[in-house]
């Protein structure tokens, strides 16, 4: 019984936390984002300095995910598509949530799960658990915790917009009714 009362105690943590990153996208943000320089999936370093001048679309995942990330990869691959016939210059960032595990090779048979065109799409490891945990606190104001029950991670599933002055200026659904036509002309007002 008190095994019981534990489990649901810790899967309605689970579940507010999750409610707490939100399906409601509040408009006009203005959180800067810290300077950062981590490795890319080709191993290489990758930062703030990269992205410097570019407006950008970030998210938190991680590949072993049994639950929203693979359907928000296949999201953001879906928009990297509208946005690239709609010809409009705009990068990618994925910070993995388990660096532990997300070496550059497991990001990369990641991204090729989903199609992911990695000329403009970074997918980032190379930082420990808790760095990632304060990074996503401090500049994107979402959580990225380990699950204690699991080998699961809980975090936002927000799709993050950037502009070109690495601030976050707005947010949106990223694993369900994903805005798509919103986030192409907003991305394309900060050009």
């Amino acid at each position: 019984m008190k095994k019981r009362l534990l489990l649901l105690t810790g899967l309605l943590s689970v579940l507010v936390i999750i409610a707490a990153c939100g399906k409601d996208v509040p408009d006009d943000l203005d959180w800067q984002v810290e300077d950062f320089t981590y490795t890319d999936h080709t191993g290489s370093e990758f930062g703030m300095s990269d992205l410097e001048g570019d407006v950008w679309v970030a998210d938190f995942i991680f590949t072993n995910c049994e639950t929203v990330c693979p359907p928000m990869t296949a999201n953001m691959s879906q928009l990297q598509d509208k946005l690239k016939n709609e010809d409009v210059n705009v990068e990618f960032v994925s910070f993995s949530v388990d660096p532990e595990r997300d070496t550059p090779e497991e990001l990369v048979t990641f991204s090729e799960k989903f199609n992911a065109d990695l000329s403009n799409w970074h997918f980032l490891t190379g930082y420990s658990g808790d760095e990632i945990q304060e990074f996503a606190q401090n500049s994107f104001q979402t959580l990225a915790l380990p699950d204690p029950n699991s080998d699961q991670f809980t975090h936002g599933t927000s799709f993050y917009l950037v502009n070109k002055d690495g601030v976050v200026v707005k947010k949106y659904s990223g694993d369900t009714n994903v805005p798509y036509e919103e986030i192409v002309n907003d991305v394309k007002a900060l050009q």
